[in-house]
């Protein structure tokens, strides 16, 4: 058995003081271990999202009516709540799970050894985003439902896959200053991949502020537009996205890119097909849950999918790389040179 040194009264009060820096001393993760743990952090924040549509799609949105308690006189939910309220209790459950998750990414990066201050910085990110995001989900409970809080709500939780995204490449790179893969014109049109993208979920909530799922069976206020005329916008729209999408790679594969920008554009286009598909049947058949439910999750994965193609365009590789003399192969000879 290994022996487990004993914590004296100096350990304790530094542990007090600073518990980061206390872990990091006596622990050394593997590089698997801490992209694991970025890992672990996106795929909570996707379903954190996808439990959240679950929460609305099911009418359960007022299920616990107050917050943060579950009621005015219970932390829980109760019987008479019925299954309103189990859902949506356990939707705020998972909330911890998902500050689990990132606070498992917050250790597992101030621990590696040498210390990436950027990828602790990262972490701490998505923590604020994380505890914003449940004081406006707060919010939107205590104001019933209002659906223009609702988008907020969706949106900020767009912005914490972004930094989990981030973080999760990040753990896969080195330190280096990033060296772009493509020209500047590749680079553009990524840009106009992603404002397109982002405009496309934007519009998506403002569908769902005024379509048919409000979130609970009460009367709730709803975005005073035709919903179906906004729905066909963000179709339009996707019709862009994916054209986008393909131009890229036609694009990539004329300059002949390297495989990286080549495999995530094609991992892209194929998520997008899948959710149009998704998009047009529950369209036409009148918005069932599970479409919906399934069309939030492709959402995600789409914002993931783009993300993941514009932080494939550059490397970083480590900073020892930099350092190091080039190969052979790329250093001119004076034939060559000749």
């Amino acid at each position: 058995m290994v022996r487990v040194a004993k914590l004296t009264p100096t350990d304790a009060l530094a542990a007090l003081r600073n518990p980061l820096a206390f872990i990091a001393d006596r622990w050394t993760p593997d590089p698997r271990t801490v992209r694991r743990a970025a890992f672990a952090a996106l795929v909570m924040s996707v379903v954190i999202v996808v439990t959240g549509g679950a929460v609305r799609l099911t009418g359960s949105g007022l299920g616990c009516p107050t917050w943060p308690t579950c009621t005015d006189d219970s932390l829980t939910t109760t019987r008479q709540m019925g299954f309103h309220g189990v859902v949506e209790f356990g939707n705020r459950m998972l909330t911890y799970v998902l500050c689990a998750a990132v606070g498992w990414a917050i250790v597992a990066a101030r621990s590696q050894k040498p210390w990436r201050r950027t990828l602790t910085r990262l972490g701490w990110a998505q923590f604020w985003v994380v505890m914003g995001n449940a004081v406006l989900g707060g919010i939107v409970v205590l104001v019933g439902l209002n659906p223009y809080t609702v988008a907020a709500h969706f949106l900020l939780s767009t912005a914490l896959i972004t930094v989990a995204t981030l973080t999760w490449q990040r753990t896969r790179e080195g330190d280096a200053a990033p060296r772009p893969l493509v020209g500047t014109a590749v680079r553009q049109l990524v840009w106009c991949l992603v404002a397109g993208t982002a405009l496309l979920i934007a519009v998506g909530t403002v569908v769902t502020g005024a379509g048919p799922h409000a979130g609970d069976s009460s009367e709730v206020d709803r975005i005073p537009i035709d919903w179906e005329t906004v729905a066909k916008l963000h179709a339009v729209l996707a019709w862009i996205v994916v054209t986008l999408t393909f131009a890229l790679w036609f694009v990539l594969k004329a300059v002949d890119a390297p495989k990286g920008p080549l495999t995530r554009t094609r991992v892209l286009f194929l998520i997008l097909l899948a959710q149009g598909v998704i998009g047009y049947v529950q369209y036409f058949t009148h918005l069932p849950e599970i479409l919906v439910g399934l069309h939030m999750l492709g959402s995600c994965l789409i914002w993931i999918g783009v993300l993941r193609v514009l932080l494939s365009l550059r490397e970083r590789p480590s900073a020892d790389a930099d350092e190091l003399p080039a190969p052979a192969a790329e250093v001119p000879t004076a034939a060559a040179r000749a």
